[in-house]
């Protein structure tokens, strides 16, 4: 049984995506069980904001608001960002990209310009890295997404109207739920409730395993939306292909830029590890809504990326161990 738990542990990320997968194919391909799915399905739907608000709170409860304060490899890593988006967007204008390759560049733009995910402080306190300057750039990467989204969607999707000051707004209203609320908590809660801010604290990898039950019904969500995809599935497999070499691309470039700045770790959470669910979010919104199949294969790679990650971590752990 120990052991059982211990694989548990080191393997909680692929377990959570098996998990959410399974549940989704046995419940919507099982006779007699398409009226649970379905029952369960709004149900889900209002509990995965819930798990993200307390993976944050716990998170922040850790955090040394003090040491808060933008340094070099921000400033690297969120030019990247930038650069990528220009490079995506003058492709698409440039060759006047329609029909099957617009949709497949849009949903890689997608997963470009999206946020830095929500949950990167938490992959980057489990793999040793430093945790106030993850969480400095996931305030600072949701603040340039916000500004190019307006700019940008507008030129490739034309029949698109996006005002400006609207939709910025719209995306700072959604980062203040997200992250300022349960930020905000959680320096009360530090500053005038000791005693249950230690009891939150001391609960070890607590913000970890909570973000691999929410995994579980993200991943769930995502497979509903690959299975339920209307078109061919070689153009699924193309787009996950696209993805998954998009995915790698960014952690690779975020390493690259880390290494030279002191925090690989750092940077290659805060270029690799993006908001999917907001990515999902603004393809069904601005761009073609089949485009929201780029960012939902995407969170798939960015999780086994960030399993092997912490993988190798524990390997070299139980090295030094023993």
């Amino acid at each position: 049984m120990n052991r059982f738990i211990r694989l548990l542990k080191d393997w909680t990320l692929p377990v959570s995506i098996a998990l959410g997968a399974g549940v989704y194919l046995i419940f919507a391909y099982t006779p007699g069980l398409e009226q649970a799915s379905a029952f369960f399905a709004p149900i889900m739907e209002t509990i995965l904001p819930m798990f993200m608000f307390f993976i944050l709170f716990v998170t922040f409860c850790k955090v040394d608001f003090r040491k808060m304060i933008p340094v070099r490899w921000h400033l690297w890593i969120g030019g990247q960002q930038v650069l990528f988006v220009l490079l995506m967007v003058a492709l698409i204008l440039c060759f006047s990209l329609k029909g099957d390759n617009l949709i497949l560049a849009e949903g890689i733009l997608a997963c470009i310009i999206g946020p830095c995910a929500a949950a990167a402080p938490v992959v980057t306190a489990k793999l040793g890295g430093n945790l106030e300057s993850m969480t400095t750039y996931t305030f600072i990467s949701n603040f340039i997404t916000a500004v190019l989204i307006p700019v940008f969607f507008p030129l490739i999707e034309p029949r698109t109207t996006i005002d400006f000051a609207e939709a910025f707004f719209l995306i700072l209203y959604k980062v203040t739920l997200v992250l300022i609320v349960p930020m905000g908590l959680a320096f009360i809660v530090k500053h005038f409730f000791s005693r249950f801010h230690y009891w939150v604290i001391k609960v070890k990898d607590l913000s970890y395993y909570l973000w691999g039950a929410s995994l579980t019904i993200v991943t769930g969500t995502t497979v509903k939306n690959i299975c339920h995809a209307e078109t061919s599935i070689s153009f699924l497999l193309l787009i996950a292909a696209m993805s998954l070499f998009l995915c790698f691309l960014q952690f690779a470039v975020g390493w690259r830029i880390g290494s030279s700045c002191g925090s690989i770790v750092e940077s290659g959470q805060a270029l690799g590890q993006k908001n999917t669910a907001f990515a999902i979010w603004i393809a069904s919104v601005y761009l073609n809504p089949l485009s929201s199949v780029g960012p939902g294969c995407y969170i798939l790679w960015q999780n086994i990326i960030n399993s092997i990650e912490l993988w190798r971590k524990g390997k070299a752990g139980k090295m030094r161990a023993s």
